[in-house]
């Protein structure tokens, strides 16, 4: 079958398509007040008959960041109405002395409180009546809400009473904890919730609708990827919007271990800069997962690539703050103005300081469909420039160090702080400003080497078409005294039968795993588990060294949960390639005067020493001084420093 992979980013719409062996790629500009308008003109601009649809999106993302999110609320146990807001009672900065509350998306107004209790063991104490849920029922339909996140203590043992809070609910969308996030503790738990009922709304009228409009132009299935490095059903995309929250990234991360496998590189740094934001992961014997992570500010416990983004990228804004610093994002100029550059904003950005140093060349960028301005840049740096009592050039230097700087600890994060050395990582940069950035961010980390893909600007797009069917459970089971293989082999199999259900037929591919930790600790690590549950403790003292610096294998070790993930193969590329197009009339090599040499991509053999840029149609590589690049047998690009 014909398979179209489509990723709506912050500022562009990347697509790949596998058509009877051959790769067909397109780049348009995003729409955000509607991200489906882009994704729909690039179907039809691909004017295909049949075909299978797989999407990354950020509609999910920019509700939450965006608040608009649906009119959404809150139903727990009695005397736990407060959960949301009180949180983990941390301070997240610890010498703030204005420190904020934690963030919420549901009011106070809108939490209410059943007399339900369930022990942890799953005993039900006590039952709500009947006349107690339909006098909520009332409250919630009085209030006018969209949507109800419920969420009881225990649920995850005993489901009943989140079961019957929804059968007597008239909400247009109800969220389950113990569907949405079945594992102990009741304030993760709650806000993945809460999030799930916040976008769901949302969610399913953007899918509804491109679902609609996409299968009359020719599309025979939709999929969503979500953010465990699979893809969902339209169904259950809509159902649990909570897991698309790293749709666009996580597809990015499958694209960057396959291009490093085939290098056989088996340790990296996948780099996917774009317009908006960078998100950055680490890739050891394969895309690294995580039970949970958080979005602004809120915790989300559900299964998904361990992704760490920041706020820069090439429509990040520079700007001035009270205190007279120059600072760069969050902010980014999109994709409408977009950058000053491109003849409608008049906001300096990363783009524009790349622009004004000779980095990027305005006949080739993004293949000729946008029209560069350099004059616009320069006025955007120089009314900067004015304020802070320097040059120009001066501002763009600043504005790509702090940029830089921004990106450097992501790396950082995701790296050295989880015990990796980084001289021996490879950074596998892209996205459209990726390769921009890559030798900078390899002095400044102590990265080893850099491993560019064929087509970088499109390559989360590419993730799409690599990614399987999967799906993954979650069984909290607390096991603390001993734990027999019988147990283990037990709980996983029940979870590989649910996890199966769910990805249909075709499955290829099970792994269990299990979340470790020493008695008496908050926090678990997970561990691969097969049957003989030692293995998976010896596993777990190994992490825990790597990790923290020191291990305690005659310490007593606590079985916290076991997870199972499924998969069934991808929709593939059919045998096609991303070969890299020629991106303009420049000969293999060109003197621009005054400005850095430029080479073709497409037009040499390498080895090839910097500085100079390599261009193409969807990215510029910026090859510092002091580095060389070759390609190698995959189409990839190889830099290396000659020093």
């Amino acid at each position: 079958m014909t398979v179209v992979g489509v990723d709506v980013g912050g500022t562009f719409t990347d697509v790949v398509a596998a058509v009877d062996g051959e790769i067909i790629t397109l780049k348009i500009p995003s729409t955000p007040r509607d991200p489906s308008e882009s994704v729909l003109h690039a179907l039809r601009h691909l004017g295909l008959k049949q075909f299978l649809l797989l999407h990354g999106t950020t509609v999910a993302t920019n509700t939450v960041l965006e608040r608009k999110g649906a009119r959404t609320a809150f139903v727990t146990t009695d005397g736990f109405r407060d959960m949301l807001s009180i949180g983990r009672q941390t301070r997240r900065r610890l010498y703030d002395l204005d420190p904020q509350p934690t963030p919420t998306l549901i009011p106070a107004s809108l939490c209410f409180e059943v007399n339900e209790r369930v022990t942890h063991l799953g005993e039900i104490l006590r039952s709500p009546t009947a006349e107690e849920i339909e006098a909520l029922a009332a409250k919630l339909a009085k209030k006018a809400v969209e949507s109800v996140a419920v969420c009881f203590l225990f649920s995850f043992a005993r489901p009943e009473h989140e079961l019957q809070i929804r059968e007597k609910l008239h909400a247009p969308f109800v969220s389950l904890s113990h569907e949405i996030s079945p594992e102990f503790r009741e304030y993760e738990r709650a806000s993945t919730t809460a999030i799930n009922a916040y976008v769901g709304p949302r969610m399913h009228r953007y899918l509804s609708r491109l679902d609609s409009e996409s299968k009359a132009l020719g599309a025979e299935d939709l999929r969503i990827m979500h953010s465990n490095a699979g893809t969902l059903s339209i169904r259950e995309a809509a159902n649990r919007p909570v897991m698309t929250l790293l749709s666009g990234p996580a597809a990015g991360v499958v694209a960057a271990w396959e291009v490093a496998r085939q290098a056989g590189v088996t340790r990296a740094v996948s780099f996917d800069m774009g317009g908006t934001s960078t998100d950055v992961a680490l890739l050891d014997g394969g895309p690294v997962a995580t039970s949970g992570g958080e979005i602004d500010g809120m915790p989300i416990r559900v299964p998904m690539m361990d992704i760490h983004t920041v706020g820069a990228g090439g429509g990040s804004i520079a700007w001035i703050d009270p205190a007279g610093a120059l600072r760069v994002g969050p902010q980014s100029a999109g994709a409408d103005p977009g950058p000053a550059a491109y003849g409608k904003g008049t906001d300096f950005t990363v783009t524009d300081a790349n622009l004004i140093l000779g980095r990027l060349v305005p006949e080739t960028f993004a293949a000729g469909s946008i029209a560069i301005d350099p004059a616009r840049s320069m006025d955007a740096a120089s009314a900067l420039a004015k304020t802070l009592g320097m040059k120009p050039d001066d501002v763009a230097r600043a504005v790509i160090g702090i940029a830089n700087a921004n990106m450097a600890r992501a790396i950082r994060r995701v790296s050295i702080s989880k015990g990796y050395d980084p001289a021996g990582l490879s950074l596998v940069p892209f996205g459209g400003a990726g390769a921009l950035h890559a030798c900078a961010l390899c002095d400044l980390v102590g990265l080893g080497r850099i491993l560019l893909p064929p087509r970088p600007g499109l390559l989360s797009a590419l993730g799409l078409l690599l990614a399987p069917v999967q799906r993954e459970a979650v069984r909290s089971v607390m096991w603390t005294g001993p734990v027999t293989e019988a147990m283990v082999r037990e709980a996983v199999n029940g979870l590989i039968s649910s996890a199966a259900a769910s990805v249909g037929p075709g499955v290829t591919k099970t792994e269990a795993m299990a979340d470790l930790r020493y008695e008496g600790q908050s926090w678990e690590l997970t561990v691969p588990v097969r049957n003989d549950p030692n293995e998976a403790v010896t596993a777990f003292h190994a992490v825990h060294e790597m990790r923290y610096g020191y291990s305690s294998p005659g310490a007593r070790v606590e079985w916290v949960a076991l997870r199972a993930r499924v998969s069934a193969p991808a929709a593939g590329l059919g045998g096609g390639s991303l070969t890299v197009p020629p991106s303009s009339s420049l000969p293999a090599r060109t003197d621009c005067g005054d400005r850095l040499p430029v080479v073709d991509r497409s037009r040499f053999t390498g080895p090839i020493t910097g500085p100079l840029l390599i261009v193409q149609p969807d990215t510029t590589f910026f090859l510092a001084p002091g580095w060389s690049a070759a390609p190698d047998a995959h189409g990839n690009l190889t830099a290396q420093h000659t020093r």
